[in-house]
């Protein structure tokens, strides 16, 4: 059995799209491509598909990262270019790589976001960031499966800053918008922009007028150096050595 990891994109409205309702229309697109899924045994068999650490309904992302096995080996690439045909715009198949030794999740333990919080000027935004990062703790509320839970938003997050760089433009009528570069570690239970969002309300009072735009931009294992690893640079070195 061949395995083969991806990596895809929630971009644009698709961001909206569940974990659910993507599991749906990625199903649907390996029957599209005529891919050689492999299947569980039992009597409910079920695509070999697993998923890592899927973002939030309504978070877009470009690293987004799943594993399938096959029954039969495929190109990689070619493998890439009829799931990406097949699936719906702006959910975008990025990349296909052999799998290698090891598990996937096991390269994942920490993600980097971008916050775009439109009507919140820099300023204000870094002070906000600033009482935050002093804090202790930092304890929000969210509902969870087990009901509603409160937990540390502060202890999960290793970076969090307004940037300088922005290619976003203002509002229609002039507004500014601050961007936050945000690192958390995967830590349970799952420490979420909208909770450091929280935090920042619950340390600063930070309301942004309109609700904020959130990307994933990677994921990855958390170096020493604070950045985060790709998870399939060892895979892409075993299927080209030197």
């Amino acid at each position: 059995m061949q395995r083969i990891r991806i990596r895809y994109a929630k971009r644009g409205p698709l961001r909206f799209t569940s974990h659910r309702d993507f599991a749906r229309a990625f199903e649907r697109a390996l029957r599209r491509a005529a891919a050689p899924v492999a299947f569980s045994q039992g009597f409910h068999p079920h695509p070999k598909i697993s998923y890592a650490s899927a973002a939030p309904t309504g978070v877009g992302s470009e690293a987004e990262y799943l594993e399938i096995g096959l029954q039969a080996e495929v190109d990689p690439e070619q493998l890439r270019l009829a799931l990406d045909a097949a699936l719906s715009p702006g959910l975008d198949v990025l990349e296909t790589v052999v799998a290698g030794e090891g598990s996937l999740a096991d390269r994942i333990d920490a993600s980097r976001w971008r916050i775009e919080l439109t009507g919140v000027d820099p300023a204000v935004a870094e002070a906000a960031v600033k009482s935050f990062v002093d804090a202790e703790e930092v304890l929000v509320e969210r509902m969870t499966k087990q009901g509603r839970r409160s937990f540390d938003a502060r202890s999960a997050v290793t970076h969090i800053a307004v940037t300088e760089q922005s290619d976003l433009p203002s509002g229609a009528d002039g507004a500014p918008c601050a961007i936050i570069d945000l690192v958390v570690r995967l830590v349970t239970p799952a420490v979420r922009p909208d909770d450091v969002l929280s935090g920042l309300r619950v340390v600063a009072g930070l309301e942004p007028p309109v609700p904020s735009r959130v990307t994933r931009l990677a994921q990855g294992t958390l170096t020493a150096q604070g950045e985060i690893a790709d998870p399939l640079e060892a895979d892409r070195l075993a299927a080209h050595p030197g």
